[in-house]
This record gives structure tokens, C-alpha cells and sequence, in this order.
């Protein structure tokens, strides 16, 4: 969870279940992950209500991410009072984009993780689905597995799944 949106000054930033430099497109760029492991860990949550002011920013800067993330795909919806790290996620994304870095943001869901409690995804297909349900809506649909170019620059949403067997 981050309690500042982008372009905040001293701002927090998301906590990422993983961050990895790379290269996108012959450019310098960042994988920004995202991993659930069963439904409950999406959350509905909207940003929780503090600094007056700098809930207003985060707010503003979430109309920002979803202004210019609709000129490249119509349909966005994010929201700060709604599923709150969905919207931050994709705000944080777009606003490195914006700024200039390639980012490859990945919704990672691991299957069959029976050591978690919750409802748990058996195939790809159920935590595709279960994505879509949680993001479709604010995130259109069509968004997903594409380019999204934000002024040049690519920001991918990518909808991916592991089944990782810690047990021995």
C-alpha cells in the first residue's frame, strides 16, 4: 500500500511484490509486479482519508493517469475512493511512462498455492477472470496485453500466472 500518488512531493511509493529493471524496446525500463496468490488479496479498499490535501492530490492525480491513459484506449474508470491499488498501480505505471521509462506492469496471480487461505486460482483462466471482474470496471478489457503508447513511450499491462511449488 503507498499513502501518495505520483508527482507528490515526498511521496510514498507503491510496495511492489517485485521491481526489476530491464529493457523495453531498446530502452531502459521497469517490470513492476504485482502477485496475488487468492481473490481476497484484491481489494475493493478505497485510499483511506488522512492529509486532506494530499488526499485531493492523489485524487487529481489519478484523473490525470485516466485522462491520458483515454486518449490511448477509451473506457477508464480509476478511481481513488474505489479498489484504491488497482488505480494507484496504473497511475504509478502511466506516470513513469509519462515521464519517459518503458514499463511492463504484470498482475501475476500464483496458482494452486495451498499453503494461502482464500479462494485459490487452479488455472490461469480462473485468475484471468477473477482480474477481470475486480478490474473491468475501470481498467477496460482491451487494455490488457497491449501497448499502450503514452506519448512515445510504452507502458504493457500484462495479465500473468505461475504455479510455483515451494512444498519439497
Amino acid at each position: 500500500a503507498t499513502s501518495a500518488s505520483p508527482g507528490t512531493r515526498m511521496a510514498n511509493t507503491p510496495n511492489w511484490d517485485i521491481a526489476s529493471s530491464c529493457t523495453i524496446e531498446n530502452r531502459k525500463g521497469l517490470i513492476l509486479v504485482e502477485a496475488k496468490s487468492h481473490e481476497a488479496e484484491l481489494s475493493c479498499d478505497g485510499k483511506k482519508t488522512g492529509n486532506s490535501h494530499n488526499h485531493e492530490q492523489i485524487g487529481n492525480s489519478i484523473e490525470k493517469a485516466n485522462e491520458s491513459l483515454e486518449k490511448v484506449i477509451s473506457g477508464w474508470a480509476l478511481q481513488r475512493d474505489h479498489s484504491y491499488q488497482l488505480a494507484n498501480r496504473f497511475a504509478w505505471a502511466w506516470k513513469l511512462a509519462e515521464m519517459g521509462v518503458p514499463v511492463v506492469l504484470v498482475y501475476l496471480g500464483f496458482l494452486n498455492a495451498e499453503e494461502m487461505n482464500g479462494v485459490r486460482f487452479g488455472t490461469h483462466t480462473d485468475w484471468e477472470r477473477c482480474i477481470h471482474k475486480h478490474a473491468d470496471p475501470f481498467v477496460p478489457s482491451n487494455a490488457w496485453g497491449q501497448r499502450l503508447d503514452i506519448e512515445g513511450t510504452p507502458l504493457f499491462p500484462l495479465i500473468r500466472s505461475l504455479e510455483l511449488d515451494i512444498h519439497p
